[in-house]
């Protein structure tokens, strides 16, 4: 317990640590994101600032010269040096009045004499036209960049000329607001993207998580539902990935158990196979050697070593004749004819034969009171080979001059009729730990006194696959030194098309 616990704190932490990961990339992302807007924002807003800004000094400037124009300061002589530094440091500007020639006529900050025609200036131009003119360009008088506006006056052109770095002073002001304002309104944005990429992170963390799970091979881990969008589906589409998984190797598990013990039962068959074929052939060549040595010529061996070949040869028939039948069961290949009878003449006419065979120990078979209407519904043959098998099997470990009783009783089961066939004996029983395996292929229980008795091993296997091939069961009680007994049940009643018992190839008696 202390270890799954360490386990999972160890899982909850790299949880952890993996969701402040992703939550710390989404965060970076987002604000990579929002610097590339702003970087976007103060590109486009420097230029629009800017040009806004020039416009706006452009009219403001005009507007000046405007009010100037209809009432120029001074005693009516014009415009006097004294009048355009006044004006200049009213409007924060540079004034140049220039004449309809282009000559200079006086400039608030160089002599007038010094600057030359002025007529072919843009802004002079289009004011000496009678119309607002303005441009930006660096003054060949003072060496400073300026932006110039112009505008038509009495006396020819009135001329401010404002330095661009000014200009750019207050584009660099109106800048900063425009950025300070978007950061601001990004604050709300980076808290809510904050708070989804924390959603979105955690529910990516348990999804890495979950898939660490799988790729280790926990296909029982499940994730718990985190909602129906798109991380939501895809959480579901895992756990269905997980439990289709999970199916399958418990499926593949199964089938490697499976052929692990067919496998095994494989292996264990040839064994035993050739363990039980190799005792009657050494003994066949063995006494086949010594009678072609010469034994063959002794009357008081010769016989006997013959009835020995014999004997090893009729338990290597048998042995055959078992091993294809059984072969014929487990391969579903048994054909049978299922027939309606009376089960008490049945069992009569079957220990009628049998009777001799336990009359050489002086064992009695005894049927018990029967109903003459019980029927039983079974191939005869299968069912004489079944009845014959644990008759034999009761005669040969049942003390000499016991008595083997045979019965049937009607039982229901899945709301069907059945007739439960019991053998029971007086004989040395069989201890309990061996009686779950007893109807297994070559189990014996003794296995030296089953040689002795010439047993194949195969027998009690045989009946429980014909009994199971008529869609019943087998099953037995024994106490050792009491006896055994030994039960099996067959259908009253016809046996349904559909039924999953009916493994075998059934073939139905004709109306004829």
């Amino acid at each position: 317990m202390p270890g799954m616990a360490g386990k999972r704190a160890l899982r909850r932490a790299l949880e952890k640590r993996m969701t402040a990961r992703i939550f710390f990339k989404l965060i970076g992302a987002l604000l990579s994101l929002l610097i590339v807007a702003m970087a976007a924002v103060d590109f486009l807003s420097a230029d629009v600032a800017e040009r806004n800004y020039v416009h706006s000094l452009t009219q403001e400037l005009a507007n000046y010269g405007k009010i100037l124009a209809l009432r120029p300061p001074g005693s009516g002589d014009g415009f006097t040096k004294e009048d355009a530094v006044a004006i200049g440091h009213a409007v924060n500007a540079r004034v140049t009045v220039i004449g309809r020639d282009g000559h200079v006529i006086v400039d608030s900050d160089a002599s007038a004499r010094a600057m030359e025609n002025h007529r072919q200036r843009p802004e002079v131009a289009e004011a000496l036209a009678g119309r607002v003119g303005s441009s930006s360009r660096s003054s060949p008088t003072v060496g400073i960049r300026y932006h110039y506006v112009a505008l038509p006056i009495a006396e020819g052109a009135l001329r401010f000329a404002v330095p661009l770095s000014d200009v750019q002073q207050r584009v660099n002001v109106l800048r900063m607001q425009i950025l300070t304002a978007a950061a601001l309104s990004f604050v709300p944005a980076i808290l809510l993207a904050a708070f989804f990429a924390r959603l979105v992170s955690a529910k990516l963390g348990r999804i890495i998580d979950y898939s660490s799970e799988l790729a280790r091979g926990h296909f029982g881990a499940r994730l718990d539902k985190m909602g129906n969008d798109e991380l939501g589906i895809l959480g579901r589409k895992l756990n269905e990935t997980g439990e289709n998984l999970e199916r399958m190797f418990n499926e593949l598990e199964r089938e490697h158990a499976e052929l692990e013990k067919l496998e095994r039962v494989r292996k264990d068959f040839v064994i035993n196979v050739s363990h039980e074929l190799r005792t009657p052939l050494a003994a066949i060549q063995g006494y086949t050697e010594t009678l072609l040595d010469g034994a063959l010529e002794d009357p008081n061996h010769n016989r006997r070593f013959l009835g020995i070949i014999k004997q090893n040869t009729e338990r290597l028939t048998s042995l055959s004749a078992d091993l294809l039948t059984l072969s014929r069961l487990e391969m579903k290949r048994q054909e049978f004819q299922f027939v309606a009878f009376s089960a008490k003449l049945l069992l009569e006419d079957i220990l009628d034969t049998l009777a001799p065979l336990a009359a050489r120990r002086n064992i009695t078979l005894q049927l018990q009171p029967i109903d003459t209407a019980e029927e039983v519904f079974c191939d005869r043959e299968a069912f004489y080979q079944v009845l014959s098998n644990l008759v034999d099997n009761a005669v040969k470990y049942s003390p000499v001059g016991s008595t083997i009783r045979i019965g049937a009783e009607p039982i229901v089961r899945d709301n069907r009729k059945f007739l439960e066939f019991s053998v029971s004996d007086a004989g040395v029983g069989i201890p309990q730990e061996d009686l779950p395996r007893i109807f297994e292929r070559f189990y014996r229980v003794d296995k030296a006194r089953s040689r002795e008795l010439g047993g194949t091993g195969l027998g009690l296997s045989i009946v429980k696959h014909l009994i199971l091939a008529h869609g019943g069961s087998v099953r037995v009680t024994s106490k050792v030194g009491e006896g055994s007994q030994f039960f099996f049940s067959l259908p009253a009643e016809e046996i349904p098309p559909s039924a999953d018992a009916i493994h075998q190839n059934v073939t139905m008696p004709s109306s004829n």
